[in-house]
């Protein structure tokens, strides 16, 4: 999975900032003997005793993490039909299961392509289950087409045949591979290349990566499962771990 912390670095090394400034205002304040005076005593304390700059940081990068969970965990609760019910997104699984995943996923993932049998066996084994599948291509220009792709399938009927085709193609994903994959399972690719055009579709994935990036989904794949955000791969136990969590309410 893609390394969140820059984000709450960069908020850290801010708020380090902001107090770094509004502490030279107030020194300015202080003869300049005693204020060299303190910043040595300050400076060779931090020198024999590191640990205690790395636990504020810590301290304050979790506080950042904190409040960015809360907010997307309030963005899930206001925009949960949006999530979980749009109309245009492809959903797998028993359309009236008791339990929703959700995936935001890039076919050029790697770690899209490591969790599939996973997914697949969890399909495959609990018909209580409901799949919602969420295109999200961060990858570059040819994630984009695939994506196009994909949702313009649906129009044929072929949404997770291509999906299921597209993740477990190997090697490098270019647009000659996603039409490969199209006609290997059934799609007429003229059509298909047509329907890739269509506003609606261009409009969806726009939806798709401003609605992952309220709920600080940053990375592929990254997962709901019931009322939790969860970033990252998830192997088979940690699924059903949650499944079963989100069953009990």
């Amino acid at each position: 999975m893609p390394y969140r912390m820059p984000l709450a670095a960069l908020a850290v090394a801010c708020g380090l900032t902001a107090a770094l400034h509004a502490q030279a205002i107030r020194a300015a304040e202080i003869p300049s003997e005693q204020r060299q005076a303190i910043e040595g005593i300050i400076h060779d304390y931090l020198l024999n005793n590191p640990d205690v700059l790395i636990e504020a940081l810590r301290s304050a990068e979790d506080k950042v993490n904190r409040e960015a969970d809360a907010k997307a965990t309030k963005v899930l609760r206001d925009r949960a039909s949006e999530v979980f019910d749009n109309p245009a997104t492809p959903v797998g699984g028993n359309p009236k299961g008791n339990v929703t995943i959700v995936e935001f996923f890039d076919y050029r993932c790697p770690y899209c392509k490591q969790v599939l049998p996973a997914l697949q066996t969890l399909l495959q084994e609990d018909h209580e289950l409901r799949f919602v599948y969420k295109e999200f291509p961060v990858l570059g220009p040819a994630s984009v087409t695939a994506a196009h792709a994909a949702l313009a399938a649906q129009r044929q009927g072929k949404y997770e045949a291509f999906h299921t085709a597209m993740m477990a193609a190997k090697g490098q994903i270019n647009e000659d591979t996603i039409y490969k994959v199209a006609g290997s399972v059934g799609l007429d690719v003229d059509r298909l290349k047509q329907d890739m055009a269509a506003p609606e579709i261009e409009q969806e994935l726009k939806a798709n990566l401003a609605l992952a990036e309220a709920l600080n989904i940053r990375g592929t794949p990254g997962f709901i499962i019931g009322k939790k955000i969860v970033p990252g791969a998830l192997d088979l136990d940690a699924l059903k771990d949650m499944i079963a969590e989100a069953r009990k309410g």
